[in-house]
């Protein structure tokens, strides 16, 4: 049955302003009239300032985000979106669920059903802020949308929140490092950004493609200015000035090693590096007889790699101890999703390695008998000219 439009629209705007909203969603248009942007979107977020309404506008072509703070700015801002002629509003809120659209003679057909959601899930706005980029943020659908893509940002994410300080504000400059199609690069930015931090992000990636690809994606996402990409390799590729945070996510056997290397060189403040493949010390590994009765642990082919695994991913942690840092080896996503899932966490802290963090690095180094690329990269920096 038709309301009228007003009645409809002052309901609307209790539920964009109440306690109880999880997401809302303005779009189409109304018969012969066009609003400004062609979707708006509505949620409650979190920043350090304190609890925002997030209002993530499309022209079509660009999105562009705002946060404002509750009260007369957010009531101004929904009383703007409310006057634009969309022709469909869906309001999702703890309790229920509104749609509402407007009929071609000016009326509203209102659809309201209580919030339903399986057994033993929490309600709904528990179940929104499971996720710290929501799972219907319009940078989905740039960069795709699968729910395997969104649980490893979602994991990703949380790896990188673990890792920033709450409390940290300023600048933020930061570097990822074989970016390949940036999903996580993007990612990062609107997480970041909407901390509240004033970010600058550059992917490198050595495929010029790639480069152009992600180049325009950042123009029609309106980041230009904030998210650039350049072409060249890890080792080499030009970043200035240096970043706060290094991320290399999935770099293929040493090239993880170049990263934490120039994130050594840099002095960066924080490291996010999840290594793909371990071939360099599995071969040095197959080279050599191990040592006494650990060759049980090298001599069938298949423990041989993952012990080169472990291996390789201890002696990087123990190098960026003794360069300063506090790392650790995590897993960041379910190994059900990628079996690529180990992330290397590090943390500038500018202290002397203690004399237990060098034995103990250079003893397992010796009864190995390995040389790990993270050592020689770091020791050709050492004796590089200042």
């Amino acid at each position: 049955m038709a309301e009228p439009l007003d009645a409809a629209l002052r309901e609307v705007r209790a539920l964009l302003l109440g306690p109880g909203l999880i997401r809302a969603v303005a779009a189409g248009r109304r018969r012969g009239r066009r609003p400004s942007v062609v979707r708006a979107e509505l949620r409650p977020v979190t920043l350090k300032a304190g609890s925002r309404l997030q209002i993530a506008t499309s022209d079509g072509a660009r999105p562009h985000t705002r946060n404002v703070a509750p009260g007369t700015e957010a009531g101004t801002a929904v009383d703007e979106l409310l006057a634009e002629p969309f022709g469909n509003w869906h309001v999702e809120t703890g309790d229920t669920t509104v749609q509402l659209r407007v009929t071609k003679s000016g009326e509203a057909q209102v659809h309201r059903a209580a919030a339903s959601r399986p057994a033993g899930e929490p309600a709904g706005h528990d179940r929104a802020k499971d996720w710290l980029l929501d799972p219907g943020d319009p940078l989905f659908d740039a960069i795709g949308g699968s729910a395997a893509k969104r649980r490893q940002v979602d994991a990703f994410l949380r790896a990188l929140a673990a890792t920033l300080p709450d409390d940290l504000s300023g600048p933020l400059r930061v570097v990822d490092l074989g970016c390949g199609n940036a999903y996580l690069t993007f990612a990062a930015h609107r997480y970041l950004t909407q901390r509240g931090l004033d970010v600058t992000l550059v992917g490198v990636d050595v495929r010029e493609d790639q480069r152009r690809r992600n180049t325009e994606l950042a123009e029609r996402l309106g980041w230009a200015d904030r998210v650039s990409f350049v072409a060249g390799t890890i080792a080499e590729a030009p970043v200035e000035p240096a970043p706060d945070l290094v991320l290399a996510l999935h770099a293929c056997d040493t090239a993880t090693d170049e990263a934490l290397a120039r994130a050594v060189r840099w002095g960066a403040r924080w490291v996010l590096a999840a290594p793909c493949c371990h071939h360099d010390l599995a071969a040095q590994l197959r080279a050599r007889p191990a040592p006494g009765p650990d060759e049980l642990l090298t001599r069938q082919g298949i423990l041989r790699e993952r012990f080169a695994d472990v291996l390789t991913d201890a002696l990087r942690a123990g190098l960026l101890r003794l360069h300063g840092y506090r790392a650790e080896v995590v897993e960041f996503v379910d190994s059900r999703h990628t079996p690529r899932n180990l992330l290397i966490r590090a943390r500038r802290t500018a202290g002397a390695p203690s004399d237990g963090n060098q034995s103990e690095y250079r003893e397992l180094v010796d009864r190995w008998g390995v040389t790990p690329r993270l050592e020689t990269l770091l020791a050709d920096a050492d004796r590089a000219p200042r």
